[in-house]
């Protein structure tokens, strides 16, 4: 079912109105420019509703909505993990790390780092979230975004890439570059709406189209009852191979996902990622923002509706009678170009095979959705890391609001050309959800670690947390070198969530044994700590309970 003119006709309405929400937001009132406080928080004016919609739509994006339904596809519902234990990890950002944060009226993350090590370990850690915003995030969203644009709209062979990338980088840019994060922040909310509801649908049509009788209900029940595997949340070794031959435990192993190396990934992502917290940080209060993530920890919840149970959906659809998937059964839009089974490419066919006229085109219109506010939140945050942690600091001091607000937009919009121009050349990724979390746990479990001992152990050192950072690397790879040599000193077959909590816990080691070889006194930059700084209002109370109720009932479900 190819793209028709209402489908059109539905996905431009779509853009026309996110287009004039942004600029309208954007807009500057006469005689005055906008300040930096206005360009990089939206004048700390945020509503609880509106932060959690925007953490919402900056976080789904095309990693979630192609590559986690790709690792559906693949593994099944034990993916979702990821996003049912994202809750209960805002939770945490929320109540321990939020307060500080805002304590410290921070415009970055970067910034904390100044404000407890040094400006030098601040300057490397800033230049390395530039790169990877740049290199790693903006170029994987583009990539994935135009991947699935071109399989949706066009014939999946590329043709239409390069334009599907240029028109969603152009697309964020157009108001991400002028309103700054009130732009993307207000635009969110009308996109997280879109995202949900339009996922929700996609999710409803497929469901109807595995069985004869077109009742969502018994599609439910017969994609259960055909792979009954697939739905569950903590793996066995061996439990279920993937269809390219990977045993899943390497990629979820077990108990991990609960007590093991899932929280280092999900408190760096959720806790110390700039275009992540920086919402937080524009909140009206604390109090406000803290309403906020509980309100978005309430949607992760449901979001593998969204983005995982697809996946599962085409899964059971490419069975062949026997309840295996073979070459044999499995549609020509699967196979990859070197011969591989292309699980990303799961929620794209759904899209283009099973949804009906019109909707197709709000669904169109949800995928780019997710692909967009994601684009302008990362484009948003690398202006903002650049401008206060490296220009400010470090090249022009004195700048006034008007040449800072203008080097952020300039630097955006650098940022998104160089990502435009190497998101073309990326290749096939295999599960790209997967491929993104492996490679970044490379360096994540390092800064983890120097944050939380920044946090709450006041004996740190800024030269401790120097050598952490830098010897956290070599830890980490240790257990991938093992790829390229059969010497029997690399470990072999070690899932990539454990490596990430053996670097994390070898890194807090490293920074206190310095931090005690430095003299094991308190650091006159450590944090205060006080019961008082970590109160939570009723609301926030009620909420966190109600979700770590929801979250465990869950898991004793599908365990």
């Amino acid at each position: 079912m190819d793209i028709s003119s209402i489908d059109l006709i539905v996905f431009a309405l779509y853009a026309i109105l996110i287009l004039s929400i942004g600029l309208y937001v954007s807009r500057e009132k006469k005689g005055q420019s906008k300040s930096v406080e206005d360009y990089f928080l939206a004048g700390k004016s945020l509503p609880w509703w509106a932060i959690g919609a925007s953490l919402i739509a900056a976080n789904i994006s095309a990693e979630q909505f192609i590559g986690m339904s790709g690792s559906g596809f693949a593994l099944g519902l034990a993916i979702a993990s990821y996003e049912w234990m994202a809750a209960i990890t805002l939770l945490v950002v929320g109540k321990f790390f939020l307060p500080i944060f805002i304590d410290k009226g921070l415009y970055t993350i970067p910034e904390f780092i100044e404000k407890r090590y040094s400006t030098n370990l601040k300057t490397i850690l800033a230049i390395f979230w530039i790169a990877l915003f740049v290199f790693v995030n903006l170029t994987t969203v583009l990539f994935l975004g135009g991947k699935a644009i071109d399989t949706i709209v066009g014939n999946g062979d590329g043709s239409i890439l390069l334009n599907s990338i240029i028109g969603l980088g152009l697309f964020a840019a157009a108001y991400s570059l002028w309103g700054g994060l009130a732009a993307v922040a207000w635009t969110d909310v009308v996109q997280v709406v879109l995202l949900i509801f339009g996922g929700l649908l996609m999710t409803y049509f497929a469901l109807t189209n595995v069985t004869e009788s077109g009742n969502f209900i018994e599609g439910l029940k017969y994609i259960y009852e055909k792979a009954p595997e697939r739905f569950s949340m903590i793996l066995s070794k061996g439990e279920i191979i993937t269809p390219n031959g990977r045993d899943a435990w390497f990629d979820l192993p077990g108990i991990a996902v609960l007590i093991g190396g899932m929280w280092v990934a999900n408190l760096y992502y959720w806790g110390f990622n700039q275009y992540i917290i920086q919402r937080t940080l524009a909140a009206k209060s604390l109090e406000e923002g803290q309403k906020g993530i509980a309100f978005a920890a309430f949607l992760k919840l449901i979001i593998p509706i969204i983005v995982v149970l697809p996946g599962i959906i085409a899964y059971v659809m490419n069975l062949d009678e026997t309840g295996s998937l073979t070459r044999e059964s499995i549609d020509k839009g699967f196979i990859g170009s070197a011969g591989n089974i292309a699980n990303d490419n799961a929620a794209p066919w759904l899209i283009k095979n099973f949804i009906p006229t019109g909707i197709k085109g709000l669904i169109l219109a949800a995928l780019s959705a997710a692909i967009v506010s994601s684009l302008a939140s990362m484009i948003n945050s690398t202006s903002t890391i650049f401008t206060m942690d490296i220009y400010k600091s470090a090249i022009n001091k004195y700048a006034n609001d008007k040449k800072l607000v203008f080097v952020g937009r300039l630097t955006g919009l650098i940022s998104l050309i160089i990502a435009m121009v190497i998101a073309p050349k990326l290749g096939s990724l295999g599960q790209v959800f997967q491929f993104i979390q492996e490679y970044t746990g490379v360096v994540s479990p390092g800064i983890l670690a120097v944050f939380l001992m920044g946090l709450f152990y006041k004996k740190a050192t800024n030269n401790a947390a120097i050598w952490g950072v830098i010897l956290s690397v070599p830890i980490a790879m240790y257990f991938k070198l093992h790829r390229w040599s059969d010497i029997p000193i690399f470990i072999k077959d070690i899932p990539f969530m454990h490596q990430m909590m053996i670097t994390c816990i070898g890194t807090i080691l490293i920074i206190y044994l310095i931090s005690y070889f430095e003299g094991n006194k308190d650091n006159p930059k450590g944090i205060k700590l006080t019961k008082q700084l970590f109160e939570t209002s009723p609301s926030f109370n009620i909420s966190a309970t109600i979700i770590l109720l929801i979250t465990t009932f869950l898991y004793a479900i599908f365990w």
